[in-house]
């Protein structure tokens, strides 16, 4: 029986990284020069300031050191609880104060805080306008694995289409810009709907679903299916079918944890930027597999991906594939979303680098210098078509802001994080 205690301070023998991506209401604009101050939160009475910061003019602080409890804790589903906690308060002129409590650091990994700031309200006091002093309170709950949670309510793994005139079923799976998130079970119509991107949603399931020190197979077999699911419900319309207004919910019991204002993991992060077009499907069907899981600890599901399971065969060198097969059956393969909503193009299927030329690396510049106008960090560069040392440069420098490798190639991730970015840019102005 897994001990239901927390590492003690003498436990957090190791360090994982921090960093703080802020932005002013969207990822369209940074935060520069936003204050950070990050305290204990570790079952003391009197929180402990141990970090104070400063964003820089893209947003961001440099990675800081935290310390964590052994990473074999996160490897044994019986051991003690394998992260520490941290609040953070951030704070800038003009802006709402947010404070994040149980900010969860995991031990040699690193962990990206992102923080939307909300424009503070004028009042007028006496003659004078002055900002309304008021703090947002963000309390992410305990990741999955280790709080108590509901059990996903069993459905079908392919899903009957719609068939109202209302409701046009495309002919094969599309990635959305946005998923509109139900936060709570569907009938609560109190709870609130939050518009989030669609990889930023990917992200955050799977960093609310499993532990970022498991091997990069388990990692890729996870996401995979948090993928399809997700997929097989904007495909099948499922909610909307029924008269909602959202496309998924944060319950458990129907869908996946979504925690507004969670803590993202590098190498989550990394694996949703390579493979977020992909999902799991089988023979025959037109729609993405309903990839349902549970941890098969606490909760048992006969015939579904257990995720304590599929971290126990990446340790024996399973593929993600093999993973997804061993538990959804030999059948099942992957496949791609042909087309992403709001992408201006599509990833032309090759990396792009130092040499090439044409118009793809046009639309790489361009995207560049409108990126540049809110970030003026990353160079801004000649559109000349031709990828020299300045283009590679200023790719490199994107890469460095927005956590990617910083190579200066422009890779399939890369290209739809530009992508994505400009969009989000262009919205701005």
């Amino acid at each position: 029986m897994r001990r239901n205690s927390y590492p003690s301070a003498m436990e957090l023998s190791s360090v994982g990284l921090l960093t703080f991506d802020v932005y002013a209401e969207n990822e369209g604009k940074p935060a520069p020069g936003a204050k950070i101050s990050i305290f204990t939160a570790e079952q003391e009475v009197e929180p402990r300031q141990m970090e104070e910061l400063t964003t820089d003019e893209s947003g961001r602080t440099a990675p800081i050191e935290l310390p964590a409890p052994p990473i074999e804790y996160s490897y044994d589903p019986e051991s003690q609880r394998p992260y520490s906690t941290y609040t953070a308060t951030i704070s800038g002129q003009g802006f709402e104060t947010t404070e994040i409590k149980n900010i969860q650091i995991f031990p040699n990994t690193e962990a990206i805080q992102p923080v939307n700031l909300n424009l503070s309200e004028a009042v007028f006091a006496g003659t004078r306008l002055e900002e309304l002093s008021r703090v947002l309170e963000i309390d992410v709950p305990e990741h999955t694995l280790w709080g108590q949670y509901p059990a996903k309510i069993p459905e079908p793994d392919t899903k009957e289409l719609p068939s109202d005139a209302g409701f046009k079923v495309l002919d094969s799976p599309v990635i959305p810009q946005t998923i509109v998130v139900h936060d709570g079970s569907p009938n609560n119509d109190a709870a609130k709907n939050y518009y989030v991107p669609f990889k930023d949603y990917i992200k955050n399931v799977a960093s609310s679903e499993i532990y970022s020190t498991w091997p990069d197979a388990t990692i890729r077999a996870n996401v995979l299916a948090i993928l399809s699911f997700t997929l097989n419900r904007v495909f099948t319309e499922w909610y909307r079918a029924k008269g909602k207004n959202f496309t998924i919910t944060s319950s458990t019991a129907y869908d996946h944890a979504f925690f507004y204002g969670r803590t993202i993991y590098a190498t989550i992060s990394r694996v949703v930027d390579e493979m977020f077009t992909n999902y799991v499907t089988r023979p025959g069907i037109r729609q993405p597999l309903f990839t349902q899981y549970c941890d098969g600890r606490q909760v048992q599901c006969p015939n579904w991906m257990t995720q304590w399971g599929s971290k126990d065969l990446g340790d024996q060198g399973y593929t993600a594939i093999n993973i997804l097969r061993y538990f959804y059956g030999n059948d099942v393969y992957l496949a791609v979303a042909n087309r992403v909503s709001g992408i201006p193009s599509s990833f032309p299927g090759y990396d792009i680098a130092r040499g090439a030329s044409g118009a793809n690396v046009r639309t790489i510049q361009t995207q560049l210098n409108g990126i540049a106008k809110n970030y003026p960090a990353i160079p801004k560069v000649a559109v000349d078509g031709k990828f020299g040392p300045a283009t590679a440069a200023s790719v490199a420098k994107f890469q460095l802001v927005f956590n990617l490798p910083p190579n200066g190639i422009v890779d399939y991730p890369t290209w739809y994080r530009l992508s994505d970015i400009y969009v989000a840019v262009s919205k701005m102005s």
